[in-house]
């Protein structure tokens, strides 16, 4: 373990590197992201639509069970629902107990599986079951924020939207590529910033990279593949 210096605030915005790093390049960050993350699984929502589940509707569902729920978890929790019923006609016949019983797995999951029944029941009802792909329209359900929002169009719409979870508002604020104390400020800083090619993929690679590499706690910094452009805001200790 070893101390890692913070960063001055005036370097954070990227444009400036910290002594003995070189200056921030998102471009080719995203390059050895890439190849950073492949040994690793794929985000849930991300790997969900691979198998298929690449509707709006199942999209949104599968990260409002993920919202304060670990990957591990939200997988096969979204599963056994689907497996259930995948329409929004489908999921607004069954009860709120079948939903609960399917995500019992997910943290919160009797106010999920209420919050997912109404959705189901106002897609069949304001949007003929079948969800637009306008991320306002989404916010409109209780319990829908940015996040959940852009990533369900982003993944399933393939529109540039840019969901920020906490791996992607620690890891970009981390680098100093923004400075934002929140991740709607992250989001807002991000869509000011960065190219928009990049706006869904960002969070495809940063939840695996975030998980895996840079870390909440003691990252590991030794074996970053981003070390010599990364600031480490903030980092106190690292592997």
């Amino acid at each position: 373990m070893s101390a890692v210096r913070d960063v001055a605030t005036s370097r954070r915005d990227g444009r400036s590197a910290a002594p003995g790093k070189q200056p921030f390049d998102v471009k080719k960050a995203m390059v050895r992201l890439r190849k950073a993350t492949a040994p690793f699984p794929k985000a849930a929502l991300f790997e969900l639509a691979a198998d298929g589940h690449s509707s709006v509707f199942e999209i949104l569902v599968a990260c409002i069970i993920s919202i304060r729920t670990r990957d591990e978890t939200t997988l096969p929790a979204a599963r056994a629902l689907f497996a259930r019923a995948r329409a929004a006609a489908d999921v607004a016949h069954l009860t709120e107990k079948e939903i609960d019983e399917a995500i019992a797995a997910c943290t919160f999951h009797a106010p999920k599986a209420h919050t997912i029944r109404t959705i189901a029941d106002q897609t069949v009802r304001d949007h003929g079951g079948m969800l637009p792909c306008d991320p306002a329209v989404l916010q409109t359900f209780h319990g829908v924020g940015p996040k959940c929002a852009n990533l369900a169009v982003g993944i399933a719409c393939g529109l540039p939207f840019i969901g920020v979870d906490v791996h992607v508002h620690r890891v970009t604020n981390r680098w100093g590529y923004v400075a934002a104390r929140t991740p709607e400020k992250t989001m807002a800083a991000l869509q000011e910033k960065l190219p928009r090619a990049y706006w869904v993929e960002i969070n495809a690679l940063l939840v695996p990279f975030g998980k895996h590499v840079c870390t909440g706690v003691r990252p590991h910094c030794s074996s970053c593949p981003l070390l010599d452009t990364c600031q480490q805001v903030g980092v106190t200790s690292h592997r």
